[in-house]
């Protein structure tokens, strides 16, 4: 099934309600798939029901079709903290990297989101591992939420109504994560999204502050840098 842009989205209502015997198949214009329980439209979005539980929404526009996927709903996946984290992913061959990253919870969404904004995948999985653990309903004493614990005013900045969204939350955090990135080298994107652009450039470079020198770190470990 062919997914039409947002002023065609309505018409695929009756279309992409799931038969009782199969789940549903995404197929996204970077060629990635996603398997779902169940898929709905909402406005220019499509709401998915997953399989391991749980819902996320990702833009109609970023699906290219959508095929049967006649594979039995499995048993629901280990908790992310129970997930294999090598110490590094970059030294890993490209397809068993594909591999352990196809594995992780929302991956299709954090890959859709990563080739849209021309972010390293590896980089947005990594930021996401420190700042949430995968956990879609994350809150911070300061009030960042989600997977990648958007704060209020970040939130505003790229129109998220919903920050506990899945498919809403990763796609602001990566075009945040992007936007600072053409300003600054990656360690310094990191620490302004820890904590913040004005305080990166208040100090002129890394703020002195362990949280972020080690938030900086343990991410730059992590994608073998």
């Amino acid at each position: 099934m062919k997914v039409p842009g947002v002023a065609g989205v309505a018409a695929l209502g009756a279309l992409l309600l799931p038969a009782p015997a199969h789940a549903d198949l995404l197929v996204f214009r970077t060629g990635r798939t996603m398997s779902v329980a169940a898929v709905r439209v909402d406005g220019d979005r499509l709401l998915l029901t997953l399989r391991e539980g749980g819902e996320a929404s990702v833009a109609a526009a970023l699906v290219a079709r959508i095929d049967p996927d006649e594979v039995p709903t499995p048993v629901p996946a280990a908790t992310p903290a129970a997930l294999p984290a090598p110490a590094s992913d970059a030294g890993l061959d490209p397809l068993v990297l594909d591999g352990v990253l196809a594995g992780r919870p929302f991956a299709a969404l954090i890959a859709s989101a990563a080739a849209t904004h021309g972010v390293d995948v590896r980089l947005v999985h990594a930021v996401i591992e420190a700042e949430s653990n995968y956990q879609p309903r994350a809150r911070s004493r300061k009030g960042a939420k989600g997977l990648m614990q958007l704060m209020p005013a970040t939130a505003r900045q790229y129109a998220v109504r919903d920050p506990y969204d899945p498919g809403a939350n990763i796609e602001a955090g990566v075009r945040h994560l992007k936007d600072l990135l053409t300003r600054f080298d990656v360690g310094l994107a990191l620490a302004a999204y820890n904590a913040g652009e004005g305080t990166v450039r208040q100090h002129g470079g890394l703020p002195p502050f362990a949280e972020t020198r080690n938030y900086v770190a343990r991410i730059l470990r992590r994608i073998g840098r």
